[in-house]
Formats: C-alpha cells, structure tokens, sequence
C-alpha cells in the first residue's frame, strides 16, 4: 500500500490493514466503550493511540465511521469531482468527494486576481467584455446551475456550463484545462434560472428565463432600449419569457447564435429546465410559477408579489418539441430577434411544439429519472413530489386529449392522463436527484430533510413503487442536492450531497454573515447516513453536478507556447521573439513586449515605454514542470495575469501614468523568487 503504520507492538502493518484494525476495535468497543452495530469488519487490536484520540475529542461512532469514510490521504485521487455553482461570487467551486476538499475555484463572470482573471489578460477581458450586455462592462454574477457536456446522454466529462442568473447568460467551461472558454449574453432574455441542460449529444445547451422581458412586439427585447411601462395590463401584453438552444462546437468551446434558436413564452416565471433522452429523446421541460401574473406593488394598493404569485392551485409544467422546433427553424418559420432566431408564440402553438400540463404551485426542481421516462417535479408550496410519464404525455398530444387553453391559446394536457403518481414527502420539496437502484431523493426546504422514495418500472422493480423509504435530518434549510452522475441514464449512486442554505450552528461563529453548508450523506445502504458537514465561505451556491473522476482528462502541463483560448500555438513561440519595440499602430503608439518566464528570471527585465502607450506584453511560461506556475503583476497599474506551464498569455494596459513601476512574479516559485523581478520604465511626456 505504500504508507505504513505501526501498531502497538512495534510491527509495521499496511495502511488497509490499519484501518481494519481500527474498525475492527469500534466494532467490539475498545476503551471508548461502545459499539458500532454497523461494521461487520472482524475483531483486532484497536491501536492505543486511536483510543486515545477518540476518548480525549469524546467522539461518536457516527464521527468515527464519516472520518474513515470521508478521509483521502495526500497522493490519493477521490472517486468523484463534484462542480458546484459559486452563487454571488460569479464562480465555479471544484471539489473532491469523499474528501470534500476544495481543489479550484474556476473564474467565469467575476475578475478573479489569483488566475489575472479580468485584470487586463486580453483573453479573459474580452471574454468578459463579449457577455457583457451593450450597456455597461458586466462584473458581477449569479452562477446558479452546472451541466457537463453528453454523448449519447452520459456526461463525457469534457465541457462544463454555468449560467449567470443575474444577467442571462452562459459559459463554456474546458475540462482539459478547467477555464473559461467563452461567455455570451443571452438575447431577449434579462434573466435565467434554467441553469444550464445539454442536449444528448450536447447539439444544444439550453436554458428557460426566470422572469419575463419586456419585448417590442416582433422585435423582443434589448437591454438598454426596450421600454414598456409596468402596469398589469402591459405585463400581460408587452413581457415574455423564452427557451433557449445554444448551438455549442466541442471543437471551438465557443457558443454559435447564427445556428441558435429561441421559443418565445408566456410572460409567466419559467424555472429549472431539462432535456430528455430515451423515451423522451426530442422532448425538452421547464417548470413554471406566477402562472397568475402577479406584478407585485404594494405601495400601489397591490398584494406583494410572493402573495399574488402563489393564488392558483396549479401552475404550468412546459413540454416542448425541440427536435421539431429545430425542424421549424430551417423550414424558415422563425423571425429573427436581436442575433437569434425566434420561433414566436403564436408559430409554436400553431405548429404544435409547446404544451402545458398543471403541475401543483410554484414548483421548482425539473429532473429526469434514470431511464428516461420520468419527469419528476417538485412542490415548494405542496408537500409531494409529482411524477409525470413521457409516454403518457406523447400518447396524449397525440390524442389532443386538452382541458383547454392557457390566455395565450398554449393547448393543456389533463393532468390525470400524463401523471403516473404523486408521492408525499414532507414540507417545501425542491430538488430530485437518482441513485442507481431505482431511487428518487428529495431536498424538502422547509422541513428540513432528503427524502428517499422508490420510482416506478423500469427505473425500479421491486413490489413498492412510488413510495417513501427513507429520511434524513438537514442542517439547515437545504435547497438543492447532487448525487454522481444523476439526471443520465447511469447514475452512480453512493454519495449525495446536500447544499445547505444556512448553517446556524454546524461551525463556529464568524460574524452575522455565516458559511453556507455542503453535507456529504452516504447513500449506499437501505437507510441514509451523514458523513461530513462543509463549510463554504465563498457565495452562496446552488446546484451541483457530481462525475466520475475517471472520465475527466485534464492537461497537466500546456505544450510548449500554447494560447488557451485555442489551444493553439501563439505567434510569440512559433516566432521566437524575447524583447521589446516601440510602434505606431494607426494613431497610437504601442510597445509590444515579447517577454519569457522561468525560474527566477524574467526576460525582460526592463521595459521603457512613454507616457500613453498602449502596452502590450506577450508572456510565455517556459516551465515544462508540472505545476511549475508563474505570475506577472504590475504595481499600481491593476494588471495581474497567471501564466501555467506552456502557457502563452498577453495583456494589455494603458501606460497613463509617468514614473518607474516593479513588475514580478507573484507565484511563489524557487528560493530566488523574490529576485524575478524587473522594471516599468513610462517616460513622461
């Protein structure tokens, strides 16, 4: 095994041995003096130094059991990497499970100076500046909903993608080297909460809006421009949500909107969405609230929004034909709007791609079970979780089995004939995930627990389906959960993980603003067991997408000269060019850096520019080391870039200010590292 322990006699015993041992002595007690039923591994000196440790913390066999179970050494690979959304801090959080450990922060919407991610590295500043919305340069995000990119259905572990509910838009994310590929701003849309949901073969990332736009009718809707006055009656006429399908090339990592498509919806609140495989290939849903209307205003004499919003004991599950839709789209029958192509509401009724069918009010979570013929809703303000057949549905649209029409003439399904069942599962579901067994769990908000229940054939065969089998206390107020691999049709099962919107008294106290709280649960065994609570300090996170480390094949070192937004050789390698010259470039003077970096030299080391240059360094890491990263900061000039080994960055800054400013590498990178410096030299003019 490699490490070794010793035992109490002076013998050396492998690491699997030790923890057998250590097992083995909870299971008869030890000198804690207790049992732990649940281990069945035989009998054997429990080490005095174990003993002892647990006495003194005055552990409990559960704290002892999520410890081994929970514990990866230094050198080891957990068995899952989990994606999480990094909520207002406009991130993605990468970490490890069992472990929980925190491997990466990816920087997606919001500057992030560790990486020089916004601080003057042209790629990720255009990138910034590309999803910015026409109106202002974007800083800030709400990164809600991760999907990772399908073949065939199974995540591939390839591409992820992250939606920015604040602004509406949508990232590609490289997992062979976890960065930011390309932003763009979704058009139409001034919201999204439909996170971000692949197509089997990741064709199309889509996504539902959350609240409506108000749109110039024919035109839509453009930040900045659009304006209709806010009254009931405009927001009824005038204010739309839409269904988005970014076209995505795997080859580019870029986003294609001349290829992309939106259907435009009513102006109720879409929410989480999903597109299906199996029986339900071709089929995409989002869920929906405020079927009412509501537009809020109490100091109008209005009831307050959450209030009006939540009047109609049903609201609208939307079942969408993309596959027809895209058929749509080019036959020519969508209208261009502001970049994309706009199937309208009145082209998607008549040519029979939108449906509705009631779903109980204001639902959230929008997933589907293993084999693909499930959707599966829930409650939020009813305490089931509803269960719809694919089958079910198809069979009757294709009957025109209608209870009649929405005020917009959308046809609505009859809710007996597309249920297959309804299960009560406490107070405030929001969230379904699937294990491997035929298992649903659901996050229940207000009741503060996940709920375990079986699903129906062929998902599960056994004699109780669509029933509840398990519960487990939360702390506290979970919101949404993730288990390996779940909404595919080969989910993993053995762990779930419970993102927790508040934590009250799991950690100490850090001022009024608390920690958000992970909870790892096993899920291997007939009843759930709690292994770890994990602090998360950084935003407030929402949803997460649990894969397989195994199918994730990331780069550990770029090759030689490598421009990352390609994955290209940059100009400065292929040209070979360490130096500096100074330049016209139309009506501006430039100084172009050629520059290298290696342990513990920066070349050049003096750079002399005038006053009101554009200056543009070229950077090349030379490291072929894994891990051997360098960074270039500029004092009081706000510029910072990370260099990876391989890597080719460039920034660029204007040099407004006179003086002589120290550059150096911010990485700590060998003992000389504080003597990888140089010098700014900007003459006045």
């Amino acid at each position: 095994m490699g490490v070794v322990k010793k035992s109490d006699n002076g013998k050396k015993v492998s690491r699997r041995k030790f923890i057998a041992a250590t097992i083995g002595g909870l299971a008869v007690g030890g000198a804690a003096g207790f049992t732990l039923s649940r281990l069945t591994a035989p009998a054997a000196p429990f080490p005095r130094e174990i003993q002892d440790v647990i006495s003194e913390r005055k552990l409990e066999p559960d704290h002892v059991y999520g410890a081994l179970k929970t514990y990866v050494p230094g050198g080891w690979q957990d068995e899952f990497i989990m994606f999480s959304s990094g909520g207002h801090s406009g991130q993605v959080l990468v970490f490890g499970i069992p472990s929980m450990k925190l491997y990466r922060v990816i920087a997606v919407f919001t500057p992030e100076p560790w990486q020089g991610y916004g601080y003057g590295d042209v790629k990720t500043m255009k990138l910034l500046e590309k999803g910015s919305n026409g109106i202002r340069f974007l800083t800030l995000g709400d990164t809600h909903h991760p999907e990772i990119s399908r073949t065939n259905a199974e995540f591939d572990g390839e591409w992820l993608f992250i939606g920015d509910k604040l602004n509406a838009r949508k990232a590609s994310i490289s997992l062979k080297d976890f960065e930011t590929k390309d932003i763009v701003k979704i058009p139409n849309t001034q919201t999204q909460h439909g996170g971000a949901c692949a197509s089997p073969n990741t064709e199309y990332v889509s996504c539902g809006s959350q609240f409506p736009a108000p749109w110039e009718p024919g035109r839509g809707y453009k930040p900045g421009v659009t304006y209709v006055q806010l009254t009931e009656t405009n927001y009824q006429e005038y204010f739309r949500g839409t269904m988005t399908f970014l076209r995505f090339d795997r080859r580019t990592g870029k986003f294609d909107l001349a290829n992309s498509f939106q259907i435009e919806l009513p102006p109720y609140m879409q929410d989480l969405e999903i597109i299906g495989w199996g029986p339900s290939d071709g089929w995409a849903f989002t869920n929906s609230i405020n079927t009412e209307m509501a537009i809020g205003g109490v100091l109008e004499g209005r009831p307050p929004l959450e209030v009006a919003a939540s009047q109609n004991d049903f609201d609208y599950l939307h079942i969408v034909n993309w596959k027809k839709a895209e058929e749509i789209v080019r036959a020519g029958k969508a209208k261009e709007m502001n970049g994309i192509k706009v199937i309208t509401l009145d082209t998607a009724i008549k040519e029979g791609i939108l449906f509705f069918a009631p779903e109980p009010k204001s639902p959230h979570g929008c997933d589907i079970s293993p084999s693909g013929r499930y959707i599966v809703i829930g409650g939020k303000l009813d305490p089931q979780v509803t269960i719809y057949d694919i089958e079910k549905i198809k069979e009757a649209i294709a009957d025109q089995r209608f209870q009649g029409e929405d005020p917009y003439g959308v046809p609505i399904l009859r809710f007996e004939d597309v249920k297959a069942a309804q299960i009560e599962v406490g107070l405030g579901p929001l969230h379904d995930e699937f294990d491997d067994k035929g298992h649903g769990y659901v996050s229940c908000f207000i009741s503060n627990e996940v709920v375990k229940y079986t699903l129906g054939p062929p998902d599960y065969t056994g004699d109780k389906p669509f029933q509840v089998v398990d519960r487990i206390p939360i702390h506290y107020n979970i919101g949404h959960l993730a288990t390996p691999e779940s909404n595919s049709p080969s989910p993993k099962g053995k762990y779930l993980v419970a993102l927790n919107k508040w934590s009250v008294d799991r950690f100490p106290n850090v001022g009024p603003l608390l920690p958000q709280n992970f909870q790892l649960i096993d899920i291997s065994g007939e009843k759930m067991r709690l292994l770890y609570d994990c602090p998360i300090g950084l935003g407030e996170p929402h949803y997460a997408k649990i894969i397989s480390i195994e199918k994730l094949k990331p780069l550990e070192v770029y090759e030689m000269g490598t421009d990352p937004e390609t994955f290209s050789k940059h100009p400065q390698y292929v040209e070979g060019k360490v130096g500096y010259e100074r330049k016209k470039e139309g009506d501006r003077w430039v100084t172009e850096v050629w520059m290298t970096l290696i342990r513990s030299t920066i070349t050049p080391d003096i750079i002399r520019c005038k006053q009101g240059d554009l200056v543009r360094i070229h950077m090349t890491n030379i490291e072929t080391t894994k891990d051997a990263t360098h960074a270039f900061a500029v004092a009081e000039y706000n510029v910072m870039a990370s260099i990876e080994p391989g890597e080719t960055a460039t920034v660029e800054f204007v040099a407004d200010k006179p003086g002589v400013f120290a550059y150096y590498c911010v990485e700590f990178c060998s003992p000389l590292h504080l003597e990888m410096a140089g010098w700014l030299e900007v003459e006045p003019v």
